[in-house]
């Protein structure tokens, strides 16, 4: 049995990891996977001041005082960079880290120097995405999947984007880790990738799927989590 924490991305709540998560449990593992703070269902709790740091210190303290241990963080996306911050906060909680598809930055950088977030919605706290440009983002998932998903895609925090990433000690450390790449995802891309597999000595997959694998390709996601 594995504890997880699965970490969504932007625009997303907890609800995309579903089919994953489902899976996972039918197979006796112990899975979590809340919608960060100002996002999902949690979206009424927009505001200024949600940074990358301030929802990992919330999964944090929720490692704490769940008195979790060994526990597997799995990342995606913009939720890479929360997943690497917990794991920096609560070394001593997490067994391995999984990367899919992830931003992995180094501290000091912001998201917007490695990608370009299509944002065509801005209320001032948070941002997202017109039903235009959800259609191109899950243009590979089966019709279906696909309008399920845009139904609740929503606002993310604007302070993830334009707030620098706060690294101190986590790039000095060892990391029993795994990046997993999505053949056909442009974004992050592949060199950023690449990068991060290096620098953390991890082991790489490669997915022949889009940016959403965990709604497109859950049994084949699944089995690469836990192999590590």
């Amino acid at each position: 049995m594995t504890t997880l924490m699965l970490i969504h991305g932007a625009y997303q709540g907890g609800w995309i990891w579903k089919p994953l998560a489902t899976r996972l449990r039918e197979a006796g593992h112990v899975v979590f996977a809340p919608s960060l703070d100002g996002c999902g269902e949690r979206a009424s709790q927009q505001r200024h001041g949600i940074t990358i740091s301030s929802q990992a210190e919330e999964l944090a303290a929720f490692l704490e005082y769940e008195d979790l241990h060994d526990v597997v963080l799995v990342g995606t996306s913009v939720g890479g960079m929360v997943t690497l911050k917990v794991a920096e906060l609560q070394r001593q909680r997490v067994s391995r880290l999984v990367l899919i598809d992830a931003l992995a930055l180094l501290d000091g950088e912001r998201i917007t120097d490695v990608v370009t977030p299509v944002r065509t919605v801005n209320t001032g706290t948070a941002v997202g995405v017109s039903p235009e440009a959800r259609h191109k983002l899950l243009a590979d998932l089966s019709p279906a999947t696909a309008t399920w998903a845009a139904d609740r895609f929503g606002l993310h925090p604007i302070g993830v984007f334009s707030d620098a990433v706060e690294l101190e000690t986590f790039w000095d450390q060892s990391w029993d880790a795994s990046v997993i790449a999505c053949r056909a995802a442009h974004n992050p891309g592949e060199a950023h990738q690449r990068r991060c597999a290096e620098k953390l000595n991890a082991r790489w997959h490669e997915m022949d799927a889009g940016h959403y694998p965990m709604l497109s390709h859950p049994a084949e996601l699944m089995d690469l989590v836990l192999q590590g």
